[in-house]
């Protein structure tokens, strides 16, 4: 099994299905399990942090026209450009995320993402990483792409979501009292069942189970 698979592919997973949006993992066997997200608001379809597939397009078109694409990590450009391209909408960056593309229409945003009545939350804007995570206090969805996860490398044996073993010692405080009903993030599905449970036991206990991921994951890509 490929960490990240760099073939085009050949097919996708459909997961994270509600009345309002849908998700979507290019590569159903890479370790990294990419994830990608299309919400829809009053004027369309919002795509974010896009890894492409065929049949996307379809998957897409269920839920309205695309408005817009979103990259909320300056990590996460991945098929971003090419889905732009191909519904000729803008590419979507916070105001604090560097990458900027030059040959495609780019849009900034920073307090909210236009016409949807989503809030924009600032996780990290440092040179090694560069994050916004995006929350519907109305619907209770909430999308954060990189600093929790519910893949098996971000997660000890007792965490349904777990912080990104980079940041263990020092999660965003931006996530800390936030209610969601259900977490939306770029690696692994989302977590629908009592999610704000989960997110507040992933940000408690980060620090104090970093020691046991830390192993786990020593033994997981220890060779054999």
């Amino acid at each position: 099994m490929p960490v990240k698979e760099t073939s085009s592919p050949t097919e996708y997973r459909e997961i994270d299905r509600w009345n309002s949006g849908v998700g979507w993992i290019a590569h159903p066997d890479e370790t990294m399990q990419r994830a990608s997200h299309a919400l829809a608001a009053d004027d369309g379809v919002w795509v974010i942090d896009p890894v492409d597939a065929p049949g996307i397009d379809d998957l897409l078109a269920e839920f309205g026209d695309v408005e817009g694409v979103v990259v909320l990590l300056d990590r996460h450009m991945r098929d971003a450009e090419a889905l732009a391209r191909r519904h000729d909408v803008p590419l979507y960056l916070p105001t604090w995320v560097r990458r900027s593309p030059n040959e495609i229409a780019i849009r900034r945003f920073e307090t909210s993402l236009p016409d949807t009545g989503l809030r924009v939350l600032k996780l990290f804007d440092n040179l090694a990483w560069q994050e916004a995570a995006l929350y519907d206090e109305t619907t209770g969805t909430l999308v954060v792409p990189e600093s929790v996860g519910t893949v098996d490398y971000y997660r000890t044996s007792r965490e349904r979501l777990g912080v990104h073993p980079a940041i263990r010692l020092l999660p965003p405080d931006e996530l800390r009292g936030l209610t969601p009903r259900r977490i939306l993030v770029s690696h692994g599905a989302g977590v629908f069942d009592d999610a704000s449970t989960a997110l507040a036991d992933a940000l408690d206990g980060s620090r104090r189970r970093y020691p046991s991921l830390l192993a786990a994951t020593m033994r997981r890509f220890a060779p054999i």
